[in-house]
């Protein structure tokens, strides 16, 4: 699940880092096009034998969490197994991750909805999208476009994307953060 804002408004902003993120995969995986299923986009990948669905919220990044809805109609679906939510992180270097089995939100508005539905048992992938300047706002550091070397660190982060996310599905959370975290 990738975090964003819907909107060309937000489109290239740093907030929206999740839905490039899921974008990535979905290209990478030769997922198709994401199509709209209530609150979310949406599209299916298959991924070394193994079914993954894809979501990017339409929701503003503080609700979130109603993207996740039908899932847990779901008996099958263990979010501290089977959900990964991606989003920004302004508080590490653009083009640096961070995977985790759990923790708290650290003040991102869209994990504090996710885990006011599920609680904080679910992976999160953290991508460094800079850290505001001195004096600047972090809800105007996050609403605003990156600058070219940050962007460039983002992107190239993003292609290794499908390798780092394909571990935490085959491999599981602490292998995948042993390989990649940095």
């Amino acid at each position: 699940m990738g975090l964003g804002n819907p909107g060309a408004r937000y489109d290239a902003t740093r907030h929206n880092v999740g839905w490039w993120a899921a974008d990535r995969l979905a290209y990478d995986w030769n997922a198709g096009s994401f199509r709209e299923e209530g609150p979310a986009l949406r599209c299916e990948a298959r991924v070394d034998g193994e079914a993954v669905t894809l979501l990017k919220p339409l929701t503003y990044m503080n609700r979130s969490a109603a993207a996740l809805a039908p899932f847990l109609r779901d008996d099958r679906f263990e979010p501290s197994e089977d959900l990964l939510v991606i989003v920004d992180d302004a508080t590490r270097d653009a083009g640096r991750l961070r995977l985790r089995p759990g923790g708290s939100a650290g003040g991102h508005n869209g994990l504090k909805s996710i885990e006011g539905l599920v609680g904080r048992d679910f992976a999160r992938l953290r991508i460094g999208v800079g850290t505001p300047p001195q004096g600047t706002d972090l809800v105007d550091w996050v609403l605003s476009p990156m600058n070219a070397d940050d962007e460039e660190s983002v992107l190239a982060l993003l292609a290794e994307l499908p390798e780092v996310v394909a571990a935490w599905i085959h491999e599981g959370v602490r292998e995948a953060m042993n390989r990649f975290n940095r």
